[in-house]
């Protein structure tokens, strides 16, 4: 099931592995609200992996960006959800097709980030959270981790690829460079 590729999808992801040389590619087709309204796959490889791409294409449209990401950076959950009796040594296929659907999720957020025309800069573009937004929260409850603002926004629960920025923001706090406190 939604074996193929989408014509002029928002995001494309890959992934191979060298062990089993399986090679897949997920396309995404992604709507305003970041919400995936069709996701696709291609693949070389065994059964397993089909079925994990079957499973996550159908189990990802309609979940937003964000959630999607969540989902697919927990292959041990997949497997869970997929079938109890799922074989050990083919693990590395789920994690393989989550791997892929990560990075077809990191690549929407980077294009989403590089489109994008507001005044105050996008960091998460999985949950849509802005700069202005982290600076508030780790001003307002002294966050100093990439998790404690995850906790408190949202922001980096997704792909992860803002990790960097949120790391950048919490280096500013930490050098005393709080964007509250400065003189106007």
């Amino acid at each position: 099931m939604n074996v193929g590729e989408i014509e002029n999808p928002e995001a494309i992801g890959s992934a191979a592995s060298v062990a089993c040389g399986a090679l897949l590619r997920v396309s995404l087709s992604v709507d305003d609200a970041q919400r995936i309204t069709a996701a696709r796959f291609r693949v070389a490889g065994c059964s397993y992996l089909v079925a994990t791409c079957s499973f996550l294409t159908t189990t990802v449209s309609g979940k937003t960006t964000g959630e999607a990401a969540v989902l697919c950076q927990q292959p041990a959950a997949v497997v869970e959800a997929m079938a109890n009796d799922w074989p050990e040594d083919k693990a590395a296929c789920v994690a393989l097709a989550c791997q892929a659907f990560v990075a077809a999720i990191r690549n929407y957020s980077d294009t989403v980030r590089d489109e994008w025309s507001e005044d105050e800069a996008l960091i998460c573009t999985c949950f849509g959270v802005s700069e202005r937004t982290i600076e508030t929260a780790i001003h307002a409850h002294g966050l100093q981790t990439i998790a404690e603002v995850t906790k408190v926004s949202n922001a980096g629960a997704g792909c992860q690829s803002c990790h960097p920025l949120i790391e950048d923001i919490l280096d500013q706090f930490a050098r005393g460079d709080d964007p509250f406190n400065s003189p106007h």
